[in-house]
């Protein structure tokens, strides 16, 4: 297939286009570089950088590249940032969302796998997670991936778009190629790793005092690789006509406290990872972990990596390759 990634410079959707084209794919990476790094564009992928709201130039790629399904990654994705800029997060996820489809609807395009996540159920009645469940955001971030899986339904049923949505839960590690580059950067592992190489501040531990196994938050954190291997699993199966329209969870099934990712980052490192505990943050449901029947029973999917202890490994290695190279790279000579 010739597959339209939307999004395909960022850490999630550059191992994408990665295993696309190891899949035997042909890959066109559509960036604006806002967030993205045009150096995790693989050379074998044709990349066009622009906006999804400039509808000129997203109506020259599908022209010039002719995909035949799309893999939708591009959107804003900090909680935090959502609840303080609502109206940032309703352009860039749900405007520029709109645009695309209607994109992929006049170019004749009729798959499309979609980034979602796990911030459409809110704060779950109960763990682990079903596909099932209440879906109520507590965030615009969440709000907008729900209005998007919304929208991918009403044009199933209108236009007879196939689309499956695909809601994350942890992202974590790194393959030999990519890794985190976010700015700021968010999560929990990349922090707890420059925490320990002292590149960074203490870790702050939201809340101790949750009813869990050690009073620290439990997370479901599912490989990179892993979330890859979903979506062209998922890619394949709406080629195959096998699912017309779904959405599934992706995880492993297996939560980890915010202390257990700790300790394994030490230990990967062998160094000491300096924390302070802070209050709760309002909303941190005390577990968060997926239930992944669904998408194994369906897809024959399911992760192959359920050990945080190598999913830090993975990150570390990928954070100690970039800085070895940074400190490599030769300084220019004055002029």
């Amino acid at each position: 297939m010739r597959v339209l990634v939307t999004g395909g410079a960022g850490y999630i959707g550059s191992v994408i286009a990665d295993q696309l084209i190891d899949s035997g794919h042909h890959v066109t990476v559509l960036d604006d570089l806002s967030k993205g790094h045009q150096d995790a564009v693989s050379h074998k992928a044709t990349f066009a950088r622009g906006s999804l709201e400039d509808t000129s130039f997203l109506r020259h790629v599908f022209e010039t590249e002719q995909p035949d399904a799309v893999v939708h990654m591009a959107a804003s994705s900090l909680v935090g940032e959502s609840m303080s800029k609502p109206a940032a997060y309703y352009r860039n996820n749900v405007v520029a969302g709109f645009a695309l489809l209607d994109a992929m609807l006049d170019a004749g395009v009729r798959k499309i796998v979609f980034s979602s996540t796990a911030a459409v159920y809110g704060e779950p009645a109960r763990q682990p997670v079903r596909e099932t469940d209440a879906m109520a955001p507590t965030n615009p971030y969440g709000e907008t991936k729900l209005t998007m899986e919304r929208a991918l339904y009403w044009h199933h049923r209108a236009y007879g778009l196939r689309a499956i949505s695909l809601r994350y839960f942890n992202a974590a590690g790194a393959t030999a190629l990519r890794g985190e580059r976010h700015a700021p950067e968010t999560h929990l592992i990349p922090l707890v790793l420059a925490a320990a190489a002292g590149e960074g501040s203490p870790i702050t531990i939201f809340g101790d005092d949750y009813p869990t196994r050690d009073g620290t938050c439990v997370r479901d954190y599912v490989h990179v690789s892993d979330l890859a291997r979903a979506h062209v699993a998922a890619l394949e199966a709406l080629d195959r006509h096998e699912i017309e329209y779904d959405a599934f969870n992706v995880g492993t099934g297996t939560g980890y406290t915010v202390r257990e990712v700790i300790h394994a980052a030490a230990r990967v490192t062998g160094r000491p990872v300096p924390t302070a505990v802070g209050p709760r943050r309002h909303g941190d449901p005390a577990v968060l972990v997926a239930a992944p029947d669904r998408i194994r029973e369906i897809m024959n999917w399911s992760a192959k990596e359920q050990s945080i202890v190598r999913i830090v490994e993975s990150a570390w290695r990928w954070t100690r390759k970039q800085r070895t190279q940074t400190d490599a790279a030769p300084t220019p000579s004055p002029a």
